[in-house]
């Protein structure tokens, strides 16, 4: 569970990132998880957008995703969330206690 703090570092670096996943009208298939867990493993931190043609808002996007990748949902504003889950390797981002 990230901290307030935690989460307001990550919505910092988030604001930068690219989107690089998004959510269309064919929704969360398990091409998409599957998709989704290969690029947080390598990035930590990713920005979803999700299509205004899905059948899902942003929330509940952001929500799924997240609990199948196993993942926390940093933010979520408009139709783009930031999602998280630390490299229990070698972490990227280096969050505040």
């Amino acid at each position: 569970m990230l901290t307030g703090k935690q989460r307001s570092y990550l919505r910092g670096k988030g604001n930068s990132l690219d989107t690089v996943i998004q959510v269309g009208k064919e929704g969360i298939s398990e091409a998409l998880v599957a998709q989704v867990k290969e690029t947080i493993e390598a990035r930590e931190l990713i920005k979803v957008r999700i299509l205004d043609n899905s059948l899902y808002t942003a929330r509940e996007a952001a929500e799924e995703l997240a609990e199948a990748c196993g993942a926390e949902v940093v933010q979520v504003i408009g139709s783009v969330c930031l999602l998280y889950k630390r490299n229990q390797e070698e972490p990227i981002y280096k969050l505040p206690n």
